[in-house]
């Protein structure tokens, strides 16, 4: 990545700062792998929030890129933050596309149709105190050493400053849903309950959902961003009991759940089952490969061993990579992949669509494919299952889980007919299911998960692989992902 001289300058309207005398105040621990994320306003704040569009617009001309659409889910602090934001772009002569607040993937689709960047204000899952920036840049998602360039030029002030930015508010919503209208088709009406969690999605899935001609029952879709219900992340049960009741008491067939930025989904079965983001993929796999045969499948190394059998029977080819959706999205365009996804629940159609994770999208793909079948709920629970833990965490110190993951790696030895994958972290393969203990790249802790066909060989690989950590880490301790 670009960056522009230190030493102060002037070429006609073109100005290089650098103050070192005052350099600006940023956290080093808000540049995350994939995104910038911090407590509001310790650590994100309307300073660096204008810092980081003096920077990001430096990059964005250097790169030939013009143009740049703001964007903002429903969090207290995201008017200031967006505002603030918007003020560097603006200083950085860019023209600015206001859309608004809106979810992520409304604010990707008008990277991907009024211009080639783009950034969202967002918190995404995080408690109610966070916020945050999703960036697209000269359509990538950027993530690694490109984030860390950025925050090298905000240290320094190494931004260039130029006259002619300008702003304008456009509305996406009337494109964005007439586009997931045109594309998807359902072979029957539905009924569903969709709960928003109070985050941004609340403000458009439902009326996109009923334009493909669903009957909604909506829960908690004011945006509101104390979150006075329930936290807004569908990868949490406790966040789904309302929706399980609603069910329940009702006559929808299927249940939908948006997290706080709206780029991931949560499925409901009529009975209450959740249909975790692996299984999913394995019926959105089946799909596009009817479509695209032989076209390869990208997935993380957190999702179920049943997930490559299933791509290959739908005359795929599955192909593990590593987690985190700025990777993810990576991969499949280096590849020309038509669907990816993690277990986290960010999809990626490419097929019919942008390439970007979209839990509206997402839901409106699903719709399509069980409209054909009487009984939607029985079409989810026939998917290949496992016995599995949900994510878990060991805490550790700043810097300790890539070193610990180092050692594990070196130490492993199983027998055949165990098959070790280190592509991220530690994944061993078994006939019968497999375990993982990764270091997560966003916060000091080990990520682990473990699965097999029956529950004696899931209490049998999670024994083995937490003997194995314990030889290099004696004191973890196991709780569950907070996400």
């Amino acid at each position: 990545m670009f960056l522009p001289p230190r030493r102060p300058t002037i070429e006609g309207t073109r100005i290089f700062l650098t103050t070192k005398d005052k350099p600006m105040q940023v956290a080093s621990s808000i540049f995350k792998a994939y995104d910038i994320r911090g407590i509001v306003p310790a650590t994100i704040n309307e300073a660096m929030a204008e810092g980081l569009g003096r920077a990001f617009g430096t990059v964005a001309r250097f790169e030939g890129e013009t143009c740049v659409a703001v964007g903002r889910d429903g969090r207290l602090s995201g008017a200031a933050i967006s505002a603030a934001l918007r003020r560097g772009l603006v200083a950085a002569g860019i023209e600015v596309i206001d859309v608004g607040m809106v979810t992520t993937p409304m604010l990707y689709f008008a990277a991907s149709t009024l211009c080639n960047s783009g950034i969202q204000v967002t918190g995404s899952h995080n408690p109610k105190d966070y916020n945050g920036f999703k960036m697209v840049l000269a359509g990538r998602a950027i993530y690694g050493d490109e984030i860390q360039s950025l925050r090298s030029m905000m240290e320094t002030e190494g931004w260039t400053l130029q006259a002619g930015g300008t702003q304008r508010e456009v509305d996406v919503f009337e494109a964005y849903r007439d586009r997931i209208v045109g594309d998807v088709k359902l072979a029957r009406p539905m009924k569903l309950v969709v709960d928003s969690g109070n985050g941004v999605a609340g403000a458009s899935a439902p009326a996109i959902l009923r334009a493909l001609g669903c009957e909604v029952t909506e829960l908690f879709s004011e945006v509101d961003g104390n979150f006075p219900n329930h936290h807004p992340d569908p990868s949490k049960p406790e966040n789904l009991r309302d929706l399980i009741q609603a069910l329940k008491t009702g006559d929808a067939e299927l249940g939908l759940a948006f997290d706080g930025d709206g780029d991931r989904l949560g499925i409901i079965t009529k009975e209450g089952n959740n249909i975790y983001p692996d299984r999913q993929m394995m019926l959105f796999a089946r799909d596009v490969l009817s479509r695209v045969p032989g076209g390869t499948i990208v997935y993380d190394v957190k999702c179920s061993q049943r997930l490559a059998p299933a791509i290959q029977a739908a005359g795929g080819k599955p192909l593990m990579f590593k987690t985190g959706h700025s990777l993810i999205k990576a991969k499949m365009k280096e590849i020309n992949s038509p669907l990816g996804g993690e277990m986290s629940g960010h999809i990626f159609f490419k097929e019919r669509w942008f390439g970007f994770d979209d839990g509206t999208y997402a839901a409106a793909r699903l719709l399509e494919i069980l409209s054909r079948s009487r009984h939607a709920s029985k079409v989810l629970d026939e998917l290949p299952t496992s016995f599995s833990t949900p994510e878990l965490n060991v805490l550790c110190e700043e810097g300790e889980p890539h070193r610990l993951v180092k050692q594990l790696v070196a130490q492993a030895a199983f027998d055949a007919p165990a098959v070790v994958n280190t592509i991220d972290g530690l994944r061993v393969d078994w006939p019968d299911g497999f375990g993982l203990i990764r270091a997560s790249n966003t916060t000091p802790v080990l990520v682990l998960r473990f699965e097999g066909r029956t529950d004696a060989a899931l209490q049998r690989i999670e024994a083995a692989m937490m003997a194995l950590l314990k030889s290099v880490k004696p004191d973890a301790v196991i709780q569950q992902a907070a996400h």
